[in-house]
């Protein structure tokens, strides 16, 4: 799956985006008074194929919930059973990420690819609420301070859920998909990710998380410069380096953005575990990142290195660090208005506006 995948991604359509381009030119404003909204939509031609592209609708949250045994190495004040707790919480619809989902109408998925510890008996209660879907490929990953994190074959399960997610909400008539994530201490994996694929120190690729104090951060650096020294991850084997310093759900959220790419649907990223994740889909298949959209600019520093590497910008950027989903459920109706644009703004020859 994860070949054949890859396999289908393809360049963006270089006519859509010129026909995209031209009637950017046409409609009734100031060539480029709509900044970053312009050179978006072109972009959504292009994947689309089609000028104009299909409006992004309906949206569709995957939340990829996993533990970490790096979590032994005190990276993180919370405990591991919050990973659970807070997927109870996604179900019960009372976490930031089900508030934001309800005001853009998306659709909320919740997957357990990695969860150490038992989830709610009564989880997945609400048939009309968010979804559940039980993809456990083992419970928490290996501590990546002692050895791999996971198994390359733990890896490749991973995200070949991601891509079979991906097709699911495709399938079922998703126009867009948003990544979320919950696991306690997956900024750890994300920052080890982030140096890998983009050579920066650890320092710059590590952040304070859920907003950890002076000591464990030096102690989060450490870890993660410890974890790359002991591996040595080689950036041209992207799954050997997720098996080495990566997270479960950050497997999968690299098989959602393969997915996605493939099916040519775009993939609204949201904060620095999406972004870590992006960058393994890139290693992958350098075209998935015309699939990629940077939703915020998340505050962890290693999401500005990330995309940086990727040469997305990000559209909105409030000093957000939650994850779940929440910076790009913000993000949505920025990409939706980017193409609604195209939809239904008049041309200056259709309004009997005069151009300068």
């Amino acid at each position: 799956m994860l070949e054949t995948t890859v396999a289908a991604i393809r360049p963006l359509d270089e006519a859509a985006m010129a026909a995209a381009r031209e009637l950017q030119g046409r409609l009734t404003k100031p060539a480029g008074s709509l900044g970053a909204l312009e050179p978006l939509s072109v972009r959504l031609a292009g994947l689309a194929g089609n000028c104009p592209p299909p409006l992004p609708e309906p949206a569709a949250v995957a939340i990829f919930a996993g533990d970490h045994g790096v979590h032994a190495q005190g990276v993180t004040p919370w405990p591991q059973e919050v990973t659970a707790q807070m997927i109870g919480n996604f179900l019960a619809g009372g976490a930031v990420v089900n508030a934001f989902a309800r005001q853009a109408g998306a659709s909320v998925t919740v997957v357990d690819v990695g969860v150490a510890t038992p989830l709610p008996v009564d989880a997945a209660a609400d048939p009309a609420g968010p979804r559940l879907v039980a993809a456990n490929v083992r419970p928490g990953t290996r501590d990546l301070t002692v050895t791999a994190a996971l198994t390359r074959d733990e890896a490749r399960a991973a995200v070949e859920t991601g891509i079979r997610v991906a097709g699911e909400l495709i399938d079922g008539g998703a126009g867009i998909l948003l990544t979320g994530d919950m696991g306690i201490g997956n900024t750890t994996p994300a920052a080890a990710l982030i140096a890998a694929f983009t050579g920066v120190d650890p320092a710059e690729a590590t952040g304070r998380g859920t907003g950890v104090d002076d000591e464990t951060y030096a102690r989060k650096v450490g870890v993660v410069r410890a974890a790359l020294a002991r591996h040595a991850p080689d950036p041209a084997d992207p799954l050997g380096v997720l098996a080495a310093v990566g997270g479960l759900e950050h497997a999968a959220l690299a098989g959602l953005v393969l997915g996605a790419a493939a099916r040519r649907v775009p993939v609204l990223l949201d904060g620095v575990i999406a972004v870590s994740a992006a960058l393994v889909a890139a290693a992958f298949a350098p075209d998935a990142v015309g699939a990629m959209v940077a939703g915020h600019r998340s505050a962890e520093p290693g999401a500005t290195a990330a995309l940086r590497h990727l040469g997305l910008d990000p559209l909105i950027d409030l000093g957000l660090r939650l994850g779940e989903g929440t910076g790009a459920l913000l993000a949505l109706p920025v990409v939706s208005g980017a193409v609604r644009v195209l939809h239904e703004v008049a041309t200056f020859d259709a309004a009997g506006v005069a151009e300068k």
